[in-house]
């Protein structure tokens, strides 16, 4: 699986190096020298790992981490840190911002492999997670007074679409229940409104999702895979 890592450093010979290191370990690098123009992608495509410069003109590596923090599509994202300092204050810093593993200056090619591979499996984790299958039932949805019924487009162990929306927006939270095939019972549960798609559709993401809803989803879908083999 190729890894999309984000590389983002002032230093051209640095970005150099760790494209080198990049490609030997079959990862796709996106490298910017403009940490401006890094922070600008991080709200239009999600990446897998984040590399990043500790001390950069414009945004430096603390301020960018804040921001992919904060983004909707890589806040899990891990961040590894490049600086050629070790004191405590940058580290204490660093991890307050929300950085991973730091890395010092020149970069090991050693060192990088085994934070890639470490990645490697977080993002194989991470994908799982976020695939979506076809599927259809019944959807019952409450959001206040208001209650409505949907059909489910599709479902995944961390979240679903639907139609109709009933008027909801982004970020408003629904309780709901839909059966799975199968199941004794109807799963109940809460999700929060992530986007609205087209022809009156919207996507959600399962919120503290309990432990039987969760086995729930986890068997259906080992079932399923099970199944395709």
């Amino acid at each position: 699986m190729a890894l999309r890592v984000m590389v983002v450093d002032d230093d051209p010979i640095t970005l150099s190096m760790v494209k080198s290191h990049l490609a030997r370990l079959e990862a796709q690098p996106f490298l910017f020298e403009d940490s401006r123009l890094a922070s600008e992608r991080l709200a239009s495509e999600r990446f897998d790992l984040f590399i990043v410069d500790a001390r950069m003109p414009h945004l430096d590596g603390f301020e960018l981490t804040r921001r992919i923090r904060a983004s909707r599509l890589n806040a899990a994202v891990p961040v590894v840190m490049l600086t050629a300092s070790d004191d405590g204050q940058t580290m204490r810093e660093g991890f307050k911002a929300g950085i991973s593993f730091f890395l010092g200056k020149p970069v090991s090619y050693a060192k990088l492999r085994g934070l890639v591979e470490a990645a490697r499996g977080a993002a194989l984790k991470e994908r799982r997670k976020h695939v979506r299958i076809p599927f259809r039932t019944a959807v019952n949805c409450r959001f206040g007074e208001q209650r409505f019924q949907a059909e489910s487009v599709n479902l995944g162990g961390s979240g679903m679409a639907f139609a109709p929306s009933g008027g909801l927006g982004e970020g408003q939270i629904l309780e709901m229940s839909f059966s799975l095939p199968g199941a004794d019972r109807p799963l109940r549960l809460h999700a929060k409104v992530v986007r609205k798609e087209p022809e009156d559709a919207a996507a959600v993401e399962f919120v503290d999702l309990p432990p039987d809803e969760r086995t729930a989803l986890k068997n259906f879908f080992a079932g399923l895979m099970q199944s395709l083999r």
